[in-house]
């Protein structure tokens, strides 16, 4: 893809996220958002970037998220792949009777034996990560802002199933476009939830949650100045 192509996509997406606003909310409410994400963003961003727990009620709506695995978790997640007891073959050489079990055992042969945990844990412990209840569920997101002051903020979600992995190598693309044949225009603000039931979010106790409902739940924090975001 040359630099034409990628510059052509980025304005793509920085289209598409805006009508996706559009879409979702009224003129009246988007203007509103932004008026309160201007005026929240300073106070909610030093919330945000603060390697520590702030204090007072707004620490407990978008919170730091830390996360350690012990040695003997990730050695007792192995033996518990390792352990897998297999079905018989499937009746057909392709796959019309769903995943073939040689492919799930190659998966969990890798997954047990062959991937680096710690190498995995790294990468994700290098973006900031945090926490905020959304309609009464914890919410698991990352947020990493671009050094690009007039960057577009844009929420990508993974499907289901699916995790933030997934968007893992996105991030520096869209936030630092000009290390990578961009313009500071093609910047974005990422935020990258985890969805509800998925990687470190909430599970949710009651029907109601779906792929539609999770993504305009997340819209409307940030319609709201919930997420701290400054154009």
């Amino acid at each position: 893809m040359n630099e034409t192509e990628n510059r052509s996509r980025r304005r793509f997406l920085k289209a598409g996220s805006l009508l996706g606003l559009s879409a979702a909310f009224s003129p009246r409410t988007i203007a509103e958002a932004i008026t309160n994400s201007n005026s929240k963003s300073s106070q909610m961003e030093d919330i945000m970037t603060q390697p520590g727990a702030a204090q007072g009620e707004q620490a407990t709506a978008v919170r730091p998220f830390h996360w350690n695995f012990s040695d003997a978790e990730v050695t007792d997640l192995r033996r518990r792949v390792n352990a897998t007891k297999w079905p018989e073959r499937e009746l057909v050489a392709d796959a019309s009777q769903g995943v073939q079990l040689a492919t799930m055992q190659k998966l969990a042969s890798y997954w047990g034996k062959d991937y680096n945990w710690r190498k995995g844990e790294a990468k994700l412990k290098a973006v900031p990560h945090f926490i905020t209840e959304i309609d009464g569920l914890d919410i698991h997101f990352i947020h990493v802002r671009s050094k690009h002051e007039n960057a577009l903020p844009m929420i990508v979600t993974h499907g289901w199933p699916g995790s933030i992995i997934e968007q893992m190598k996105i991030i520096e693309p869209l936030t630092n476009p000009t290390a990578h044949g961009g313009t500071a225009e093609d910047a974005f603000h990422l935020v990258i939830p985890s969805l509800p039931g998925y990687g470190f979010s909430g599970k949710p106790t009651k029907p109601g949650w779906n792929p539609a409902s999770a993504t305009q739940n997340t819209w409307r924090r940030v319609a709201t100045g919930a997420t701290p975001f400054r154009r």
